[in-house]
């Protein structure tokens, strides 16, 4: 990447657009827009037919709210599509959309086979950060796609955390915590995206390495609805453990399939249960039970 490039990237998503825009007159013929100039005046909306139009491929939203887009649908129904989509032309008569992809999916359910579009030059590189940057700071992606946002921003813009906090304007340190969502075990992080949990509950989450714990509490949480302060309360409870003895320090570490099986027995008890295996291939399950009532509910299930 050019310095010239990075540096009008820096500035921002309003920077990208300018540095690379190319308006077509909204007053020429539909048949006769590949012919107009470069320098027409960034005001300036051309009248796109929908069916021209191409999805953005770097789009980093994966849902959208359909009760939300049938909202919008109604309202542009009723006044039209107010603010204006962009787009790059891709060939005569073809566009890929940059930005506003919940305003041509609404468009599409009001009915409407043209839309007002900005037209402007964009390479690939430039169509990803633009994409990524329109979204992370206007619309509201879920945390999961936040992270999953950043995580393409440095993998594929070749961006350090700091760059990044300064092209989406957030700290470091909000980055930060969003990219550790992305080690979560991928059940949890479904549920971060569905809302079925918060980040705050996520962020307790992350402390919390030993994955049969972590899915044991991931289950309480919407089983219960616990709160951010309880589930922290209960990380810091779970992590307690007895100092190290020989006879620990001689176990070894479960394979895949021994992780597995703990995993699932976890999943069934809706405990954190402990799978444990000596050097000899000798072992024990632990199941541990939180009051009385949780140890009979655990013992039904066992038919005792």
């Amino acid at each position: 990447m050019s310095a010239d490039k990075r540096n009008a990237l820096g500035r921002g998503l309003g920077a990208l657009l300018n540095d690379s825009v190319q308006v077509n007159s909204a007053s020429k013929k539909n048949d006769d827009r590949t012919e107009q100039s470069d320098t027409d005046g960034l005001k300036s909306v051309n009248a796109v037919k929908i069916e021209e139009i191409e999805v953005n491929p770097f789009q980093p939203r994966t849902e959208f709210d359909e009760e939300a887009l049938k909202e919008l649908a109604d309202s542009i129904s009723v006044q039209g599509l107010i603010q204006p989509v962009t787009v790059r032309k891709t060939g005569k008569n073809s566009y890929q959309l940059i930005s506003g992809e919940r305003r041509l999916r609404a468009s599409k359910l009001a009915g409407l086979t043209e839309i007002p579009a900005y037209v402007r030059t964009a390479n690939d590189q430039q169509m990803l950060e633009m994409a990524l940057i329109e979204n992370i700071q206007r619309e509201n992606l879920n945390a999961i796609e936040m992270a999953l946002s950043f995580q393409r921003m440095i993998d594929e813009c070749h961006l350090k955390q700091e760059e990044l906090g300064d092209r989406v304007s957030k700290n470091r340190s909000t980055v930060t915590n969003y990219l550790r969502l992305l080690k979560l075990p991928p059940v949890v992080q479904s549920s971060i995206r569905d809302g079925e949990i918060t980040m705050g509950h996520a962020r307790a989450l992350i402390a919390v390495e030993d994955a049969a714990k972590l899915l044991y509490i991931h289950h309480q949480i919407i089983e219960k609805g616990l709160s951010v302060r309880k589930v922290e309360d209960m990380v810091r409870e779970l992590q307690k453990t007895p100092g190290k003895n020989s006879i620990a320090k001689k176990e070894s570490s479960p394979s895949f399939q021994m992780q597995k099986i703990q995993t699932d027995l976890t999943s069934k008890f809706n405990s954190p249960v402990k799978l444990k295996v000596g050097q000899n291939g000798k072992g024990s399950i632990e199941i541990p039970f939180l009051s009385e009532d949780d140890l009979g509910r655990i013992l039904e299930m066992l038919d005792w």
